[in-house]
């Protein structure tokens, strides 16, 4: 009965039931009600701005090494490896059923929502969770049916379709019985579209693990999936911003005199680009006011979800520059707390194509212009760089590569997702850029960071049609074509090289990225066309 009633989503009344031995139901309780179940229950504490603050305990970020999917006859066009561990059927259904017995002694919260802002491809989603603070989590996150519409309620959608996660922080999955790693565990059934997450309270795991199944299944209709986030000028004219954690997707996307579709996740079908979700899981650290007013101001207020934030223990407010806990603090909150979010979060066939590095090395100039081929092969690179640590005298970054600006999120092989993008761009044929939003004039603790000031000024040129109509020379070492000009930031910056001190230093320190990237490239440049593969960085020497 409980099963039934709770697991397999039959209706359930919209107050609160009880079931079994008195484990109380909570469907789709209001960001209100929520709040007062976390509050009351010691999940988190109040900010001084209204925020609800959580810390995840052991997990900061998500666990990667503990990603399993249902190897089943149906999924072996799965990308089977390191990102995708193939799990038996078998131990996926002792885990499932272990989760559900667990759930069902608990009380849980329900809540109903979609992923897919385009009706024709949006997917219902309905998470069972243990804690009312990632209710709200996926309240903040994904899209929320309206009040006693056709897709309100637990009776909302189809269930055939339907996506269902199982979320159960305080379950330790056992290697033994359950054919996984560690107590942490998150599981993907593709074919039966069942999510379960145990030992894990960092709610990313939640809005990853969507992201992953619909990677899986919209490709199958011809929609190109992307890790990126997207914005819309008065006209239409979208704009796509890719790139890994760190380069500036979500700043870059909000950007005046544009309407924002997501910051995250999206889709581009045969009518166009729709957003993933109905959220923002915005980065914290160092966030200012002055620098991106928006992001702070959805932060600081009630109803947004802050996540290892430390707080002032006297006035509660958020402690932005603290990273003691972590420095993956994050904010989860509607679209709808931005002043320029698309209200459908749906819009037209791009027309410029933005992919974001934030290079640690300091050699890649601030911007370059792109053909179809070279967009490619920076897709399947996925080139940005992280810092090696922070302690004192450590100045030497690490690059980092993920296929797509994405690999943890692809079930299928990367080079599915190239040929998808491929075709788009092909087809309606975006204008297509790079741009470094990392440091110059030197590495990591010898340059600086790009002025977040200068890399608007550069988007904001390349959005309204004027850098493109600048001549462009080509960089000796990575074969891009660097404008020669742009308005409002000084020349020496365009070219790497005049930027450092030391040009003998930045030539030994481009050669070692060029042949980094070269390296990587390796493992796709027997499976792609000629032409892309001849399109990258081909170090001298």
């Amino acid at each position: 009965m409980v099963r039934d009633s709770v697991f397999a989503g039959p209706p359930v009344s919209p107050a609160v039931q009880t079931v079994g031995r008195g484990a109380a139901v909570y469907p789709d309780l209001s960001v209100p009600a929520l709040y007062e179940q976390a509050l009351g229950r010691g999940e988190g504490q109040l900010g001084g701005d209204g925020q609800l603050v959580i810390a995840t305990g052991a997990h900061t970020g998500r666990s990667p090494d503990d990603k399993f999917v249902v190897r089943r006859p149906t999924s072996e066009d799965v990308w089977w490896g390191a990102i995708n561990q193939p799990l038996p059927p078998a131990a996926f259904e002792r885990l499932r059923g272990d989760v559900e017995a667990h759930l069902g002694r608990r009380e849980r919260f329900i809540q109903h929502v979609a992923a897919g802002a385009d009706p024709d491809y949006r997917l219902p989603v309905r998470l069972v969770t243990e804690r009312a603070s990632h209710a709200l989590f996926a309240r903040n996150l994904f899209l929320v049916p309206a009040p006693d519409g056709p897709d309100s309620g637990p009776g909302h959608a189809d269930r055939a379709s339907e996506v269902t996660i199982l979320h159960a922080p305080g379950f330790a999955a056992d290697p033994d019985r359950h054919g996984v790693d560690s107590g942490t565990a998150i599981a993907l059934d593709l074919e039966q579209r069942a999510i379960v997450i145990v030992g894990t309270a960092y709610a990313g795991e939640i809005k990853k693990a969507v992201f992953t199944l619909l990677q899986y299944l919209l490709p199958q209709r011809g929609v190109a999936t992307m890790h990126c986030s997207a914005n819309a000028g008065a006209d239409d004219d979208v704009a796509l911003f890719f790139g890994l954690s760190g380069t500036g997707k979500t700043t870059l996307s909000n950007q005046p005199g544009r309407t924002l579709i997501g910051d995250d996740e999206h889709g581009w079908s045969e009518q166009g680009v729709f957003n993933f979700e109905g959220g923002c899981y915005a980065k914290l650290i160092g966030l200012s006011a002055a620098a991106e007013p928006e992001i702070y101001r959805a932060s600081h207020r009630f109803g947004a979800l802050l996540e290892n934030v430390v707080l002032d223990p006297r006035s509660r407010e958020p402690r932005l520059d603290d990273d003691s806990r972590t420095e993956n603090t994050r904010a989860a909150f509607p679209l709808a707390f931005l002043d320029r979010a698309s209200p459908d979060g749906v819009g037209g066939h791009p027309q410029t194509v933005v992919f974001l590095a934030a290079d640690a090395f300091g050699v890649l100039p601030p911007v370059a212009r792109l053909s179809p081929e070279q967009a490619i092969w920076w897709y399947l690179t996925g080139y940005t760089a992280k810092l090696a640590g922070t302690e004192r005298g450590v100045d030497e970054p690490e690059a980092t590569f993920s296929a797509c600006f994405g690999a943890p999120f692809l079930p299928l092989p990367p080079l599915r997702y190239a040929d998808l993008l491929g075709e788009k761009l092909h087809r309606h044929q975006p204008s297509l850029w790079l741009v470094n939003t990392g440091w110059s004039g030197g590495s990591f603790g010898a340059g600086e960071r790009m002025p977040i000031a200068i890399t608007r000024r550069i988007v904001g040129a390349i959005l309204d049609g004027s850098l493109a109509a600048i001549p462009t020379e080509t960089d000796p070492v990575f074969g891009l074509a660097v404008p020669a000009a742009c308005p409002g930031v000084p020349e020496h910056l365009l070219r790497p090289r005049a930027a450092w001190t030391d040009p003998e230093r930045y030539d030994r320190t481009a050669a070692r990225l060029a042949r980094a990237l070269a390296a990587n490239f390796a493992t796709f440049a027997e499976s792609v066309a000629p032409a892309v593969a001849a399109a990258g960085v081909r170090p001298r020497g």
